[in-house]
């Protein structure tokens, strides 16, 4: 027997046990060939034709290497490629824990078992990586030139994102990088791509990732980021960057929404389950930091009943004290210390702790305080505390919404009688509308509120005006399928709680004016949803509400950034009534690599 039969004799066992044990697709079976090279394994769909078998001493050269973790390994790409550009030239040898021992340009042949991997799990949805797992592999040659990176750009990247397959798999279909995003990344898997002069689009994480676009052009927000504004354009040039080069030799760039990775940022193309397709960079740009500065809002006048929403991110008493600096900071200088505060995310009084604690005044009171310590007003506070471990959120946190008012400009109209489970209701008042008790929980038995927030009215005074109030943080987009799924189109379907939620408090506002035509609300807070989305067209519907966010110009509808894109989650919509309503998203953290809140404020200044 050749030296060569016996190498991969060796691997051939060495992988069958592996790959068993593993569980991966299938017990390894022989695959012809001494010709198998990587566009055979890649194949023309998303899944390897070659799945679940031993392949034997398919050429490559090594392109990039991942030391570190649990998932190390390294890309090899083949410099001899076809003339199809739906077969990937590239893959993932993985190692597993072992650092392999090879260098960048080596030529290598491997051997070793093709599996699919599907990053968090087959059942997450996500798309699959192919790679070739337990291999063996002979060097052959060193200090090969490396083959050019495919160039991601306008030209190479389809405006149209995924095919159609009425919700189900793509894994099947030929791809078609010339028409699908999705297709471009998927043909070009575990290959050396580039993107030059790359505006970033999402700020670095604490992982030390980044995202920017391809496409330069298209959809860019007033700032520098591109906006998500429908289901039909979920943005194609976004691809996500993170950094094979050691941080001793390159620390990864902190770069903030609007920034740009000038010159060429490239790498082998990957694909994980935090946001698809990235790029592990073995090359970085170097950062142009743009300054993005943080907004200031103007300050009321004195005829104007300013309202602001703000998600405080998980904010309790163990949460350090530079977040409630920061969080009181921005209420009062950028947000010119609101009259009205709706706050999203307060948790008990020893937060994450899993015990029968409910209460949230001690952390209203460190938030509270921190506000006057940084100049602002000495805002009261009101809310309902939950039942434990019934609105879901972070365990044992028991977050809420709650209010915070100063009383030098807006006073509260306490009516006795709301609690956890005790729904408040619209009662007449002399031909006008009031509460049955302030403030008080909507709905809070109904089975929209399941393991989610209930929205919290109350009912304030200004300048001798009832204006009502309904705070609300609605349900979490937590099992929706990705946008890079492999069912395609995803399903939302988180989407269907939220729409009850929406109608609850569409119902709650209809009982309002059916009381007072001329009734000032407000709703606002976390609604968790597009103002494209079905939730918020039962939210409005009737013309009840008015979602504020239309009324602003495209590129600044946004005041979350995921993945990349530029979104909207947090809403504050008006009744008929409120005919002068000035609405600012005052961006301080979505856009920045150094947040106090993963959201940005919002305010409205109006006049009952």
């Amino acid at each position: 027997m050749s030296p060569r039969a016996l190498r991969r004799s060796a691997a051939v066992t060495a992988v069958v046990a592996s790959a068993v044990a593993a569980g991966l697709l299938a017990v390894p079976q022989s695959a012809a060939a001494d010709e198998v090279r990587v566009h055979d394994i890649q194949g023309r769909t998303r899944v390897s034709p070659l799945a679940g078998k031993q392949v034997g001493d398919v050429p490559g050269t090594v392109t990039a290497i991942r030391a570190f973790g649990s998932a190390r390994g390294f890309w090899i790409q083949d410099a001899r490629p076809d003339n199809d550009p739906a077969t990937s030239e590239g893959i993932f040898v993985y190692t597993g824990s072992t650092t392999p021992q090879v260098a960048v340009g080596d030529a290598v042949t491997v051997s070793g078992t093709v599996a699919e991997y599907y990053p968090g799990g087959a059942d997450r949805g996500l798309q699959s990586v192919t790679q070739i797992t337990k291999a063996t592999w002979t060097v052959t040659s060193s200090g090969n030139p490396l083959p050019a990176a495919f160039a991601l750009k306008p030209s190479t990247v389809p405006n149209r994102y995924a095919p159609d397959a009425g919700g189900g798999s793509i894994e099947g279909l030929r791809l078609r990088p010339g028409s699908y995003a999705l297709d471009r990344y998927e043909s070009v898997e575990g290959m050396r791509v580039a993107v030059t002069d790359a505006p970033v689009t999402g700020a670095t994480s604490e992982h030390n990732e980044l995202w920017v676009t391809a496409e330069p052009g298209h959809n860019r927000t007033k700032r520098g980021g591109v906006l998500y504004g429908s289901y039909r354009d979920p943005n194609p040039g976004r691809v996500k960057v993170a950094s094979l080069i050691p941080y001793a030799q390159r620390p990864f760039p902190v770069a903030n929404v609007g920034d740009e990775l000038t010159g060429t940022t490239a790498g082998p193309l990957d694909y994980d389950n935090f946001g698809g397709y990235e790029i592990q960079a073995t090359e970085l740009g170097e950062l142009n930091d743009r300054k993005l500065p943080r907004e200031t809002t103007r300050k009321q006048s004195s005829d104007e009943l300013s309202v602001a929403t703000y998600n405080v991110e998980n904010l309790s008493p163990k949460t350090p004290q530079a977040k409630f600096d920061r969080l009181a900071s921005a209420l009062v200088t950028n947000l010119a210390s609101p009259d009205v505060v709706v706050l999203e995310e307060v948790q008990d009084d020893n937060g994450p702790t899993n015990d029968a604690v409910v209460s949230a005044d001690a952390t209203l009171k460190k938030l509270t305080d921190a506000i006057a310590a940084a100049g602002g007003p000495a805002y009261q506070w009101r809310q309902i505390d939950p039942a434990d471990d019934q609105d879901g959120g972070q365990p044992g946190g028991n977050i809420r919404v709650a209010f915070l008012f100063n009383p030098e400009r807006v006073s509260f109209t306490d009516v006795p009688g709301g609690d956890a489970t005790t729904p408040v209701r619209v009662v007449g008042d002399g031909g006008r509308a009031a509460l049955s008790a302030s403030p008080g929980r909507i709905d809070p038995a109904n089975a929209a509120w399941h393991t989610s927030r209930k929205p919290l009215a109350g009912q304030f005074s200004f300048r001798g005006h009832p204006v009502f109030i309904v705070a609300n943080h609605f349900n979490s987009k937590g099992g929706d399928q990705a946008l890079d799924s492999r069912f395609q189109p995803p399903a939302r379907s988180s989407e269907q709680q939220r729409g009850e939620q929406a109608k609850a408090v569409n119902t709650f506002v209809k009982e309002l004016l059916a009381a007072d035509p001329r009734a000032d609300v407000v709703v606002a807070g976390d609604l968790n949803d597009y103002q494209f989305s079905p939730a918020l067209k039962t939210l409005t519907d009737g013309g009840v509400l008015t979602d504020l966010v239309d009324r602003l110009p495209r590129a600044e509808r946004y005041g979350y950034v995921f993945n990349g894109n530029a979104q909207v989650l947090d809403h504050m919509l008006t009744s008929r009534h409120i005919r002068r309503a000035d609405y600012d998203i005052v961006h301080v953290n979505a856009e920045f690599a150094d947040q106090a809140s993963d959201h940005d404020p919002q305010v409205v200044r109006i006049k009952p």
